[in-house]
C-alpha cells in the first residue's frame, strides 16, 4: 500500500494561554499543502518495523509513524505488525507537520485496510494520544483549529496563491519555543476577529505568535523572511514553531523564479507547492 503523505503551513497562530497540565490552548488556521513524504505499507509481519530514506530519522517507536501503527493494532486487538518504508520528503523539526502527518497517514491506512473498524472520531481521538497536529491531518481539509489543536472547524479557503517554503538547513525543537514564550508579547489576538467571521484570507491576516520567539534564538528566520519578501512576495509567515518560513505568491511563475534564486543560498531547500482544499 502507498500513501501520499502531506506537509502542512500555519497561516495563522494565535497562542492564548497555557493550561494547568502544561499544554498551551491556540487558535490556528492550518492548510495542507502539495508537498509528500510517502510511505509504503506491507502486511503480514510479526511485529511493526519501519526503514527510513534519511538516516536522521530515528526508526523506532519514538517515531510518529511506528507508534501510530502500534496504537491502531493495540487498540484493534490485533497481534501482529506491519512493514513501513518511508521516503521522506518534508524536513524533520520545520513546522510543517511531518511526522503527525505520517502518523495520521499511517493509521487511515491501516484502518481502511481492515474495513473501517473505528470512526474518524475515534482514530482522531487516536491520533491525539500521538500529537496535537494529528487530528488535523486525518480532518484532512483547512481548518479552524483551537484547544490544543484538537478541536477542529472546516474553513472554506479560496486562495489565489501559489506558495514557496524555504527550510533552512536547522531544525527546531517545539518545546524549547513554547518554553521561551512570553504570553504577555503574543500580537495574534487582535486579528482574530477577521479571522473567526471568515470573510476570506489575505496576506494581511498572516500572523504567528511563535515567530519573534524563535526567530530571536535563531535570527536566520528574519533572514530567510527578509529573502522571500525581496522576491515580492504578497506576505511572507514562519510555519508553525519553524524552522521553515513561506511566502504567498500571485501566480506560478514569480512562485518559480523567486524558488530558483532562493535556491541558490546554501543549506536553504526551496518547495514551491499548491494549498490543498
Amino acid at each position: 500500500m502507498k500513501i501520499l503523505s502531506p506537509a502542512k503551513i500555519n497561516l495563522f497562530l494565535h497562542v492564548a494561554g497555557k493550561r494547568s497540565d502544561g499544554y498551551h490552548e491556540i487558535v490556528s488556521l492550518m492548510c495542507c499543502v502539495s508537498l509528500y513524504d510517502i510511505l509504503h505499507i506491507d502486511f503480514g509481519n510479526a511485529a511493526t518495523s519501519l526503514t527510513c530514506t534519511d538516516p536522521e530519522i530515528p526508526c523506532n517507536e519514538k517515531n510518529h509513524a511506528v507508534k501510530a501503527s502500534n496504537l491502531f493494532l493495540k487498540k484493534f486487538k490485533k497481534n501482529i505488525g506491519v512493514k513501513i518504508h518511508l521516503e521522506k520528503n518534508i524536513p524533520s523539526g520545520a513546522g510543517l507537520g511531518g511526522g503527525s502527518s505520517n502518523a495520521a497517514s499511517v493509521l487511515s491506512a491501516l484502518n481502511s485496510y481492515f474495513g473501517y473498524p473505528f470512526t474518524l472520531e475515534e482514530l482522531m481521538a487516536t491520533g491525539l494520544e500521538i500529537g496535537a497536529d494529528v487530528p488535523f491531518f486525518l480532518f484532512n481539509k483547512p481548518a479552524l483549529a483551537t484547544g490544543i489543536g484538537e478541536k477542529l472547524e472546516n474553513y472554506a479557503l479560496e486562495l489565489p496563491y501559489k506558495i514557496l517554503i524555504v527550510y533552512p538547513g536547522f531544525s527546531v525543537l517545539t518545546a524549547d519555543i513554547y518554553k521561551n514564550l512570553n504570553l504577555r508579547l503574543t500580537n495574534c489576538k487582535k486579528k482574530l476577529k477577521s479571522l473567526s467571521l471568515k470573510q476570506g484570507f489575505d496576506a494581511q491576516l498572516l500572523c504567528n505568535d511563535l515567530e519573534h520567539v524563535t526567530a530571536s534564538m535563531y535570527p536566520e528566520i528574519n533572514k530567510v523572511k527578509k529573502a522571500i519578501l525581496e522576491q515580492k512576495a504578497s506576505g511572507v509567515l514562519m510555519s508553525g514553531s519553524g524552522s521553515s518560513v513561506f511566502g504567498l505568491f500571485t501566480d506560478g511563475d514569480s512562485a518559480e523564479k523567486a524558488g530558483m534564486v532562493l535556491s541558490l543560498n546554501r543549506g536553504w531547500r526551496v518547495f514551491v507547492v499548491d494549498l490543498l482544499n
